[in-house]
This record gives structure tokens, C-alpha cells and sequence, in this order.
């Protein structure tokens, strides 16, 4: 560099930018943007189906050297430019400038589909005030002579969701109609992120006390009671007895590495911009280390009355499954009342297959395996509106504990969007694409609008199969470039010294080893696997999706189907749109300063230097 570091700087000035009211609501917005919907139906899951507690190993392995690392490294990196994503990177470098471009993109993508989401549970919630719960019971034909078809060879609790909710189509190239109700139900999800994002942090910050809380007590309310139902201690029991077995299998460790990158909103551009409104004097490194364990604490906290909650529903379909096997057995052999009992059901059962096994046969009785009714696992949307709605049915009091999950959902994803909106929010700001002298509220309001017009495909009969690409795709590999180059790009670029030199100023203490060791090597290596297995694994087999067709042989069971072309073609782009934008603004800025080189005249800018584009950003001399 051609600029002496050594000089002393000019110290930070005023620059009229918002700052958070305190530090607690700077910690309680980057939480609430951390944990989301994944923390509740996602990490129980993979835990479930990963060996239970074997599956904390490699989680734990990957939060220590890709998590918190790459979380510090954007708090720091937005703290000490304060700028949002496009801003900052293009103060490192012009060539950087696609990373932040990618993150915003991405940002937006994901934002337009997440709230989709968030509109999915206000229905359920509004919903949730009927009696009996609508899911609950099967709607009659349209004779009235008998329960609709669809419903009954089904369940009441997916016909509400496949029908009355999404009125799913049985392909994804049949787009069917707009959903009124569902339409209806996102204006009023996009006017709610509009009031609480209207002037940015300044009204984000206050809405964050309640969605960041909120859920926690929700939490709560659900532990006590999930630990009084029955079955409650055989699913924390499944939950969390280890199988070491499983730490064999290369995708256990894949899913941790990932669920840990995701979970921590990494790469959005939302955690640099929240931390851009902080004072550049602040300890970035306390509250990374702080937010991330938060994050996994409430994964797991969030785990204990999911899983009693899961616990009691299959022990109650395993008695189920008891209970009519008893009453066969009593009415085919003229037994009386309360002879057989679930206690010396097993007991009768071998005396009886042992003396009459042809009569045992042929009543063909239903196999009652606990661990099986255990084994049905489900993550995402299943979980949520399938089978913890089925459980919430058995509950007492159940119109209460759905009114209280569909709260506790919302608030989650609202806490997340604010960070989604923040990320788009804070950098079309700063490039000014309205005059300053306009109002903020008329930015947010157009990011909302627009959002909502763009968002209404999702509501459509296929808007649920459009949902999960947008997930698989938009919000997987390219966060795991970008994160990748911002690694690379403050390591090898800005170079680790000065950055060390950056946050040593404030944070008022150097670097340990862990920082240098996970920045320079581990954090880029690990990402540089994940992305690799990733991408091997996802080319393994055709892109497919499973779809609800009534009129399919094995229905109840979903039908798998394989992408169109022209549906693979969309899924290519959202991957690869954000991750273009990296080398295509470095493309630019290269052809950009060519053409100014033949110029007598042009004095080459200092390239790769915070320091030279932005002097006010510099630590003084001590």
C-alpha cells in the first residue's frame, strides 16, 4: 500500500447515522434475526434423525470454527465501517463490491418467500380462534351423505393444510388459481414488517422487545406442559440418547456445518448492517461470541417441548394402535371387558399366537411399535402445520395451545424479517436511490409494495412447490460463496493485520490465537467443503419435489416428481444469479479502470485499502 499506516488518523466523526437506544436492543435484533423458524423445525429434527445427542458433537465443532468466527468477522466488519453490505465492501475494495451486491440480492430473494411463510401461520392463527379447530374434523362431500374423499382417505389435519390452506395443485407446471384468503393474509404480513421497518432500526428496534422475547416465554409455557403429558420422556428420551454410529456418515457433519451457517443468518448482509449503527467503540467480539451461543441455546432449549410435545403424540397413536388390536382380539374370541389390558398386552399376545396363530392371523392385526410411531420424523412446514397441529388436536384446551405455537411462530419469523429487511433497507439507502430529502417511509414502503406484487406467485395453487426452490436454491450455495469471499476478501485482501489492527482498537484488546487461526484457515476451509459436498450431493440425483395428488396410486403418500427443464433452468438462476454478481462487478471496476489508465491525465485510486477510501475509519494512533 502507498499509504503510511503508521500516520496518525483522523478519529471517527458524527456522521448523523441512526444508533440503537442501547445495547441490550442491538443484542436482542441480532438475536431475534439469528433465531428463526429453523430453531424450532429444523435442529430438532436433524437431531432426531442424526443420532440425537452424537448430533451436538459436530454442530458444537462447527459453531466453534465456522459460526462464530464469520459472525464476529461481520459485526466487526459493519461496526468499524459503519456501512451496510454494498457500502462496506466497496470501501474495501471496488472489486469486492459484488459480495455485498450478492448478500443483498439474496436478501431480497429469500425476504419475498419468508414472509410467505409468516402468512401461512397468520392463517392458522386466525384460524385457531374457531371451535372445534378446523383441522380437527373432516368437512362432509358436497351430498352431505359422507366426509369429503380427499379428507378422509387423508387426515383432517393434512386436508385443512393441503386444501383449505394452500388448495395445492397436483403439479407444478399447473399454477391453479390465486388463494384470496392467502392474499388477504400477506397485505396484512407485508403491512406489519411496513409499520415495524417504516424508519428502519428506529422502529425495528423498538418492535424487536416484544418478537425477540415473546417466543421465549411461549417456549416456556410449552416445556411445563409438554413435560406433563404422557409420552413426554420417551420423546426426549429419542431425542437426545446418542448414537455415535451415526458421526460415521459424512452428511451428519454436512447438516451441522450447514444448520450452523443458516441459523446464524450469515452472509445476508443484516448482521453488518445492524451492526453498523453501533458506535464504532464497542466490543464486536463479546457480542458475537454472545449471539451465537444464544442462538444455540435456544436450539436447544427450543428441542425439549418440541419433542415432549412429539413425545406425546406417538406414545397417543401407539395406545391407539393398542386399543383397536385389543378390541379385535376381544370380540373374535368372546373375551370379556378389560381382560386384556395395554399393561398384558404383549403377554396375551404370545399365549394367543402360540394356541390360536391361524385366528390371530387372520384378524390381521396392526403392528404397535413405539420406537416406529417415534421414528416419523419431519422438519419445515411439516412439522409445524402437520404434525404439531395433530398434537396440539389431542391437548386439553387445545384452541389455546394453537392460538399460543401460532404467536410464538409469527414473532419468531417477524424478528427475522426485520434483519431480511435491514439487509436490503440499509444499502439502498446509503446509494441514495431516492433524494435524501425524501422520507425513509416512502423507501420501506416501496420494498414492501414491490415485495408484495412480486410475492403474490406464491399464493397461487403451485406457490407452495416455488417456496421450497426458493429455499433450496436462493437461500443455500449462494450464501455459501458470498461467505466464502468475505472470508478471503478481509484475510487475503484487506489482510488480517490491519482488520486485527481494526478491532483491536474497538474492542480495546488484540486478537487471540482462535481468531487468527479460524479467520486464516479453518473458517475458508470449512466453507470450501460444505460448498463442495454440497453441490456433490445436490448433483447426485435429478432435482425432484414430492407433490400432493389425490388422484396418485400410494395417496395418502406424496408423489415424487422430477423438475421440468424450464423449472431446473429457474433453479440454476436463483443459485447462480447472487454468485454472478462477484465476478461480474470485479469485471467492471477491472474494465472501469482500464479505460481510465489511457487517460495522460488519471491518477490511479488506491485499490484495496479501507484506510485510503474512507480515512474517518481508521484507528488513531494510541
Amino acid at each position: 500500500m502507498s499509504k503510511d499506516l503508521s500516520a496518525a488518523p483522523e478519529i471517527p466523526k458524527e456522521d448523523g447515522r441512526p444508533k440503537w437506544d442501547n445495547k441490550f436492543q442491538y443484542i436482542l435484533s441480532c438475536i431475534g434475526f439469528a433465531v428463526g423458524l429453523g430453531n424450532v423445525w429444523r435442529f430438532p429434527y436433524l437431531c432426531q434423525i442424526h443420532g440425537g445427542g452424537a448430533f451436538l458433537i459436530p454442530y458444537f465443532i462447527a459453531l466453534l470454527f465456522e459460526g462464530i468466527p464469520l459472525l464476529h468477522l461481520e459485526l466487526a466488519l459493519g461496526q468499524y465501517l459503519r456501512k451496510g453490505s454494498i457500502g462496506a465492501w466497496n470501501t474495501i475494495s471496488p472489486y469486492l463490491g459484488g459480495v455485498g451486491v450478492g448478500s443483498w440480492m439474496v436478501s431480497v430473494l429469500v425476504s419475498l418467500y419468508y414472509n410467505t411463510v409468516l402468512t401461512w401461520v397468520m392463517w392458522y392463527f386466525i384460524n385457531s380462534f374457531q371451535e372445534p379447530l378446523p383441522w380437527s374434523v373432516c368437512p362432509l362431500n358436497e351430498n352431505r351423505t359422507g366426509f369429503n374423499e380427499e379428507c378422509y382417505e387423508s387426515t383432517a389435519v393434512n386436508y385443512f393444510w393441503y386444501r383449505k390452506t394452500l388448495n395445492i395443485t397436483p403439479d407444478i407446471a399447473e399454477s391453479g388459481r390465486l388463494q384470496w384468503w392467502l392474499i388477504l393474509c400477506l397485505a396484512a404480513c407485508w403491512a406489519i414488517v411496513y409499520l415495524c421497518t417504516i424508519r428502519g432500526i428506529e422502529t425495528t428496534g423498538k418492535a424487536i422487545y416484544v418478537t425477540a422475547i415473546f417466543p421465549y416465554l411461549v417456549l416456556t409455557i410449552f416445556l411445563i406442559q409438554g413435560l406433563t403429558l404422557p409420552g413426554a420422556t420417551e420423546g426426549l428420551i429419542y431425542l437426545f440418547t446418542p448414537n455415535l454410529n451415526t458421526l460415521k456418515n459424512p452428511r451428519v457433519w454436512l447438516d451441522a456445518a450447514t444448520q450452523i451457517f443458516f441459523s446464524l443468518s450469515l452472509a445476508f448482509g443484516g448482521l453488518i448492517a445492524f451492526a453498523s449503527y453501533n458506535p464504532t467503540k464497542n466490543d464486536c467480539e463479546k457480542d458475537a461470541v454472545t449471539v451465537a451461543i444464544v442462538n444455540s441455546m435456544t436450539s436447544l432449549y427450543a428441542s425439549i417441548p418440541v419433542f415432549s410435545v412429539l413425545g406425546f403424540k406417538a406414545t397417543t397413536a401407539y395406545w391407539d394402535c393398542l386399543d383397536r388390536n385389543i378390541i379385535n382380539i376381544i370380540n373374535e374370541f368372546d373375551l370379556p371387558e378389560e381382560s386384556i389390558m395395554r399393561q398384558n398386552y404383549t403377554s396375551w399376545i404370545s399365549f394367543l399366537n402360540s394356541s390360536y396363530p391361524e385366528k390371530i392371523a387372520g384378524l390381521k392385526l396392526k403392528s404397535c411399535d413405539l420406537q416406529e410411531f417415534l421414528d416419523q420424523s419431519v422438519s419445515g412446514t411439516g412439522l409445524a402445520f402437520i404434525v404439531f397441529t395433530q398434537a396440539i388436536i389431542l391437548m386439553p384446551g387445545s384452541q389455546a395451545w394453537a392460538i399460543l405455537f401460532f404467536i410464538m411462530l409469527f414473532s419468531l419469523g417477524l424478528s427475522s424479517m426485520f434483519g431480511n429487511i435491514e439487509g436490503v433497507f440499509t444499502p439502498l439507502l446509503e446509494l441514495q436511490i431516492i433524494p435524501k430529502s425524501a422520507p425513509k417511509e416512502l423507501l420501506s414502503g416501496i420494498i414492501c409494495l414491490i415485495s408484495f406484487l412480486i410475492a403474490l406467485c406464491f399464493t397461487l395453487g403451485s406457490g407452495s412447490y416455488w417456496i421450497d426452490i426458493f429455499d433450496r436454491y436462493a437461500g443455500s450455495v449462494p450464501l455459501l460463496v458470498i461467505a466464502f469471499f468475505e472470508v478471503i476478501g478481509v484475510v487475503y485482501i484487506y489482510k488480517i493485520k490491519r482488520f486485527s489492527k481494526d478491532v483491536e482498537w474497538m474492542t480495546g484488546r488484540k486478537l487471540n490465537l482462535y481468531w487468527q487461526i479460524t479467520w486464516r484457515f479453518m473458517s475458508p476451509l470449512l466453507l470450501l467443503i460444505v460448498f463442495v459436498a454440497f453441490v456433490t450431493l445436490q448433483m447426485q440425483k435429478p432435482p425432484s419435489y414430492t407433490a400432493w395428488n389425490p388422484k396418485y396410486e400410494g395417496f395418502p403418500m406424496k408423489e415424487e416428481k422430477v423438475y421440468p427443464p424450464w423449472v431446473q433452468a429457474i433453479c440454476v438462476l436463483l443459485a447462480a444469479l447472487p454468485c454472478v454478481c462477484l465476478p461480474l462487478v470485479a469485471l467492471f471496476h477491472l474494465v472501469k479502470k482500464k479505460r481510465r489508465s489511457k487517460d495522460p491525465s488519471f491518477v490511479p485510486p488506491e485499490v484495496f485499502s479501507c484506510q485510503g477510501a474512507n480515512i474517518n475509519f481508521s484507528h488513531p494512533k494510541e
